[in-house]
């Protein structure tokens, strides 16, 4: 089924009022831009996004029959989401659930359970991965759902433009991303700043590309909370990167780059906007910012696993021992 059948098939049987997203590491950054995307766009609709683990010791007040689960797991078979799953199912809630892995725990066949397969790598669409199909789901569930929601052309749109933007960015970022590693490879913690749906690729590079996959020391900040402690820690040594959005939290991010000119010696800035991403409706840019930035940030990735000749699959802990 496609996104459009899924929303219709649910939307017959009950009226969806509340959305929790759920997942645990990269994957729960996979879909905050749809819970972005929801608490901006919806007049209806309640968003939650959980760490899966969170969901099933603080299940929310507004779960009910009425709820309908995001649940993405790219493997299948983290227990935690697939615990999340299985309880919003028992409990008559209706689930979809992605994951890259056909035949695994997550990929099941049950009453209100919708199990998409997405596929993965170079050279799949923005469309056929995780963020692009909850982009899309939600689209389809605010045009089935709210009478005079006016995004529904555009975000699809956009989901036919963004491989092309993603693709020659990739070109255009590819110095800039060596030049960084060659200069930072060996630097004891770095920055990383977003805003908006944004935010969440500041946090996925943080703990997955750099915490996880290169052991390095590092820290995530929202550009608007940036100024409410953190610049305290500003010098001329420290690198930053900020993820310079479009859409309406701009704003934040131009605000934290005119101060790192001012007060940072290091800092790097990704800005969507000159990178093409305002070749989408300027009302629906906002929600392609994860695509974009997902992209760039696996270039700095790539970028520091080679010059720090840390491996992106090697690991101490993430599946070596018991936790």
């Amino acid at each position: 089924m496609n996104e459009k059948s899924i929303i219709a098939n649910i939307l017959a049987h009950k009226k969806i009022d509340t959305v929790i997203f759920t997942a645990c590491g990269g994957s729960l950054t996979d879909l905050y831009n749809g819970h972005f995307f929801l608490q901006c766009e919806s007049a209806k609709i309640r968003s939650y996004w959980m760490n899966a683990s969170e969901f099933l010791n603080a299940v929310p007040k507004a779960f009910s029959e009425n709820t309908l689960m995001i649940a993405c797991s790219h493997s299948g078979n983290t227990a935690e989401t697939v615990q999340a799953a299985l309880y919003a199912q028992k409990h008559g809630a209706s689930v979809v659930a992605l994951t890259f892995n056909a035949g695994s725990k997550l990929d099941l066949q049950l009453p209100d359970y919708t199990s998409i397969v997405y596929e993965w790598g170079d050279g799949v669409s923005s469309r056929n991965k995780p963020e692009g199909i909850v982009l899309a789901l939600m689209n389809e569930l605010l045009a089935q759902n709210e009478p005079g929601y006016a995004l529904y052309e555009a975000i699809n749109n956009g989901l036919d433009k963004i491989d092309g933007i993603v693709a020659s960015a990739c070109k255009k970022i590819q110095n800039s991303a060596w030049l960084f590693a060659q200069a930072h490879h060996d630097a004891p913690m770095i920055y990383i700043l977003g805003s908006g749906a944004a935010f969440s690729q500041a946090y996925a590079m943080a703990i997955c590309s750099l915490q996880e996959m290169q052991w390095m020391d590092c820290c995530y900040i929202h550009s608007g909370e940036y100024f409410h402690g953190p610049f305290e820690c500003t010098d001329g040594k420290t690198p930053y990167i900020l993820m310079k959005s479009l859409g309406k939290t701009r704003a934040l991010d131009e605000r934290a780059e005119a101060f790192l000119a001012k007060y940072a010696g290091n800092y790097e800035v990704i800005d969507a906007k000159e990178l093409g991403l305002d070749a989408i409706a300027p009302e629906a840019v906002e929600y392609f910012n994860c695509a974009l930035f997902y992209k760039m940030a696996c270039k700095y990735r790539d970028a520091l696993d080679y010059t720090r000749r840390h491996p992106l699959d090697m690991r101490r802990y993430m599946g070596i021992v018991s936790y």
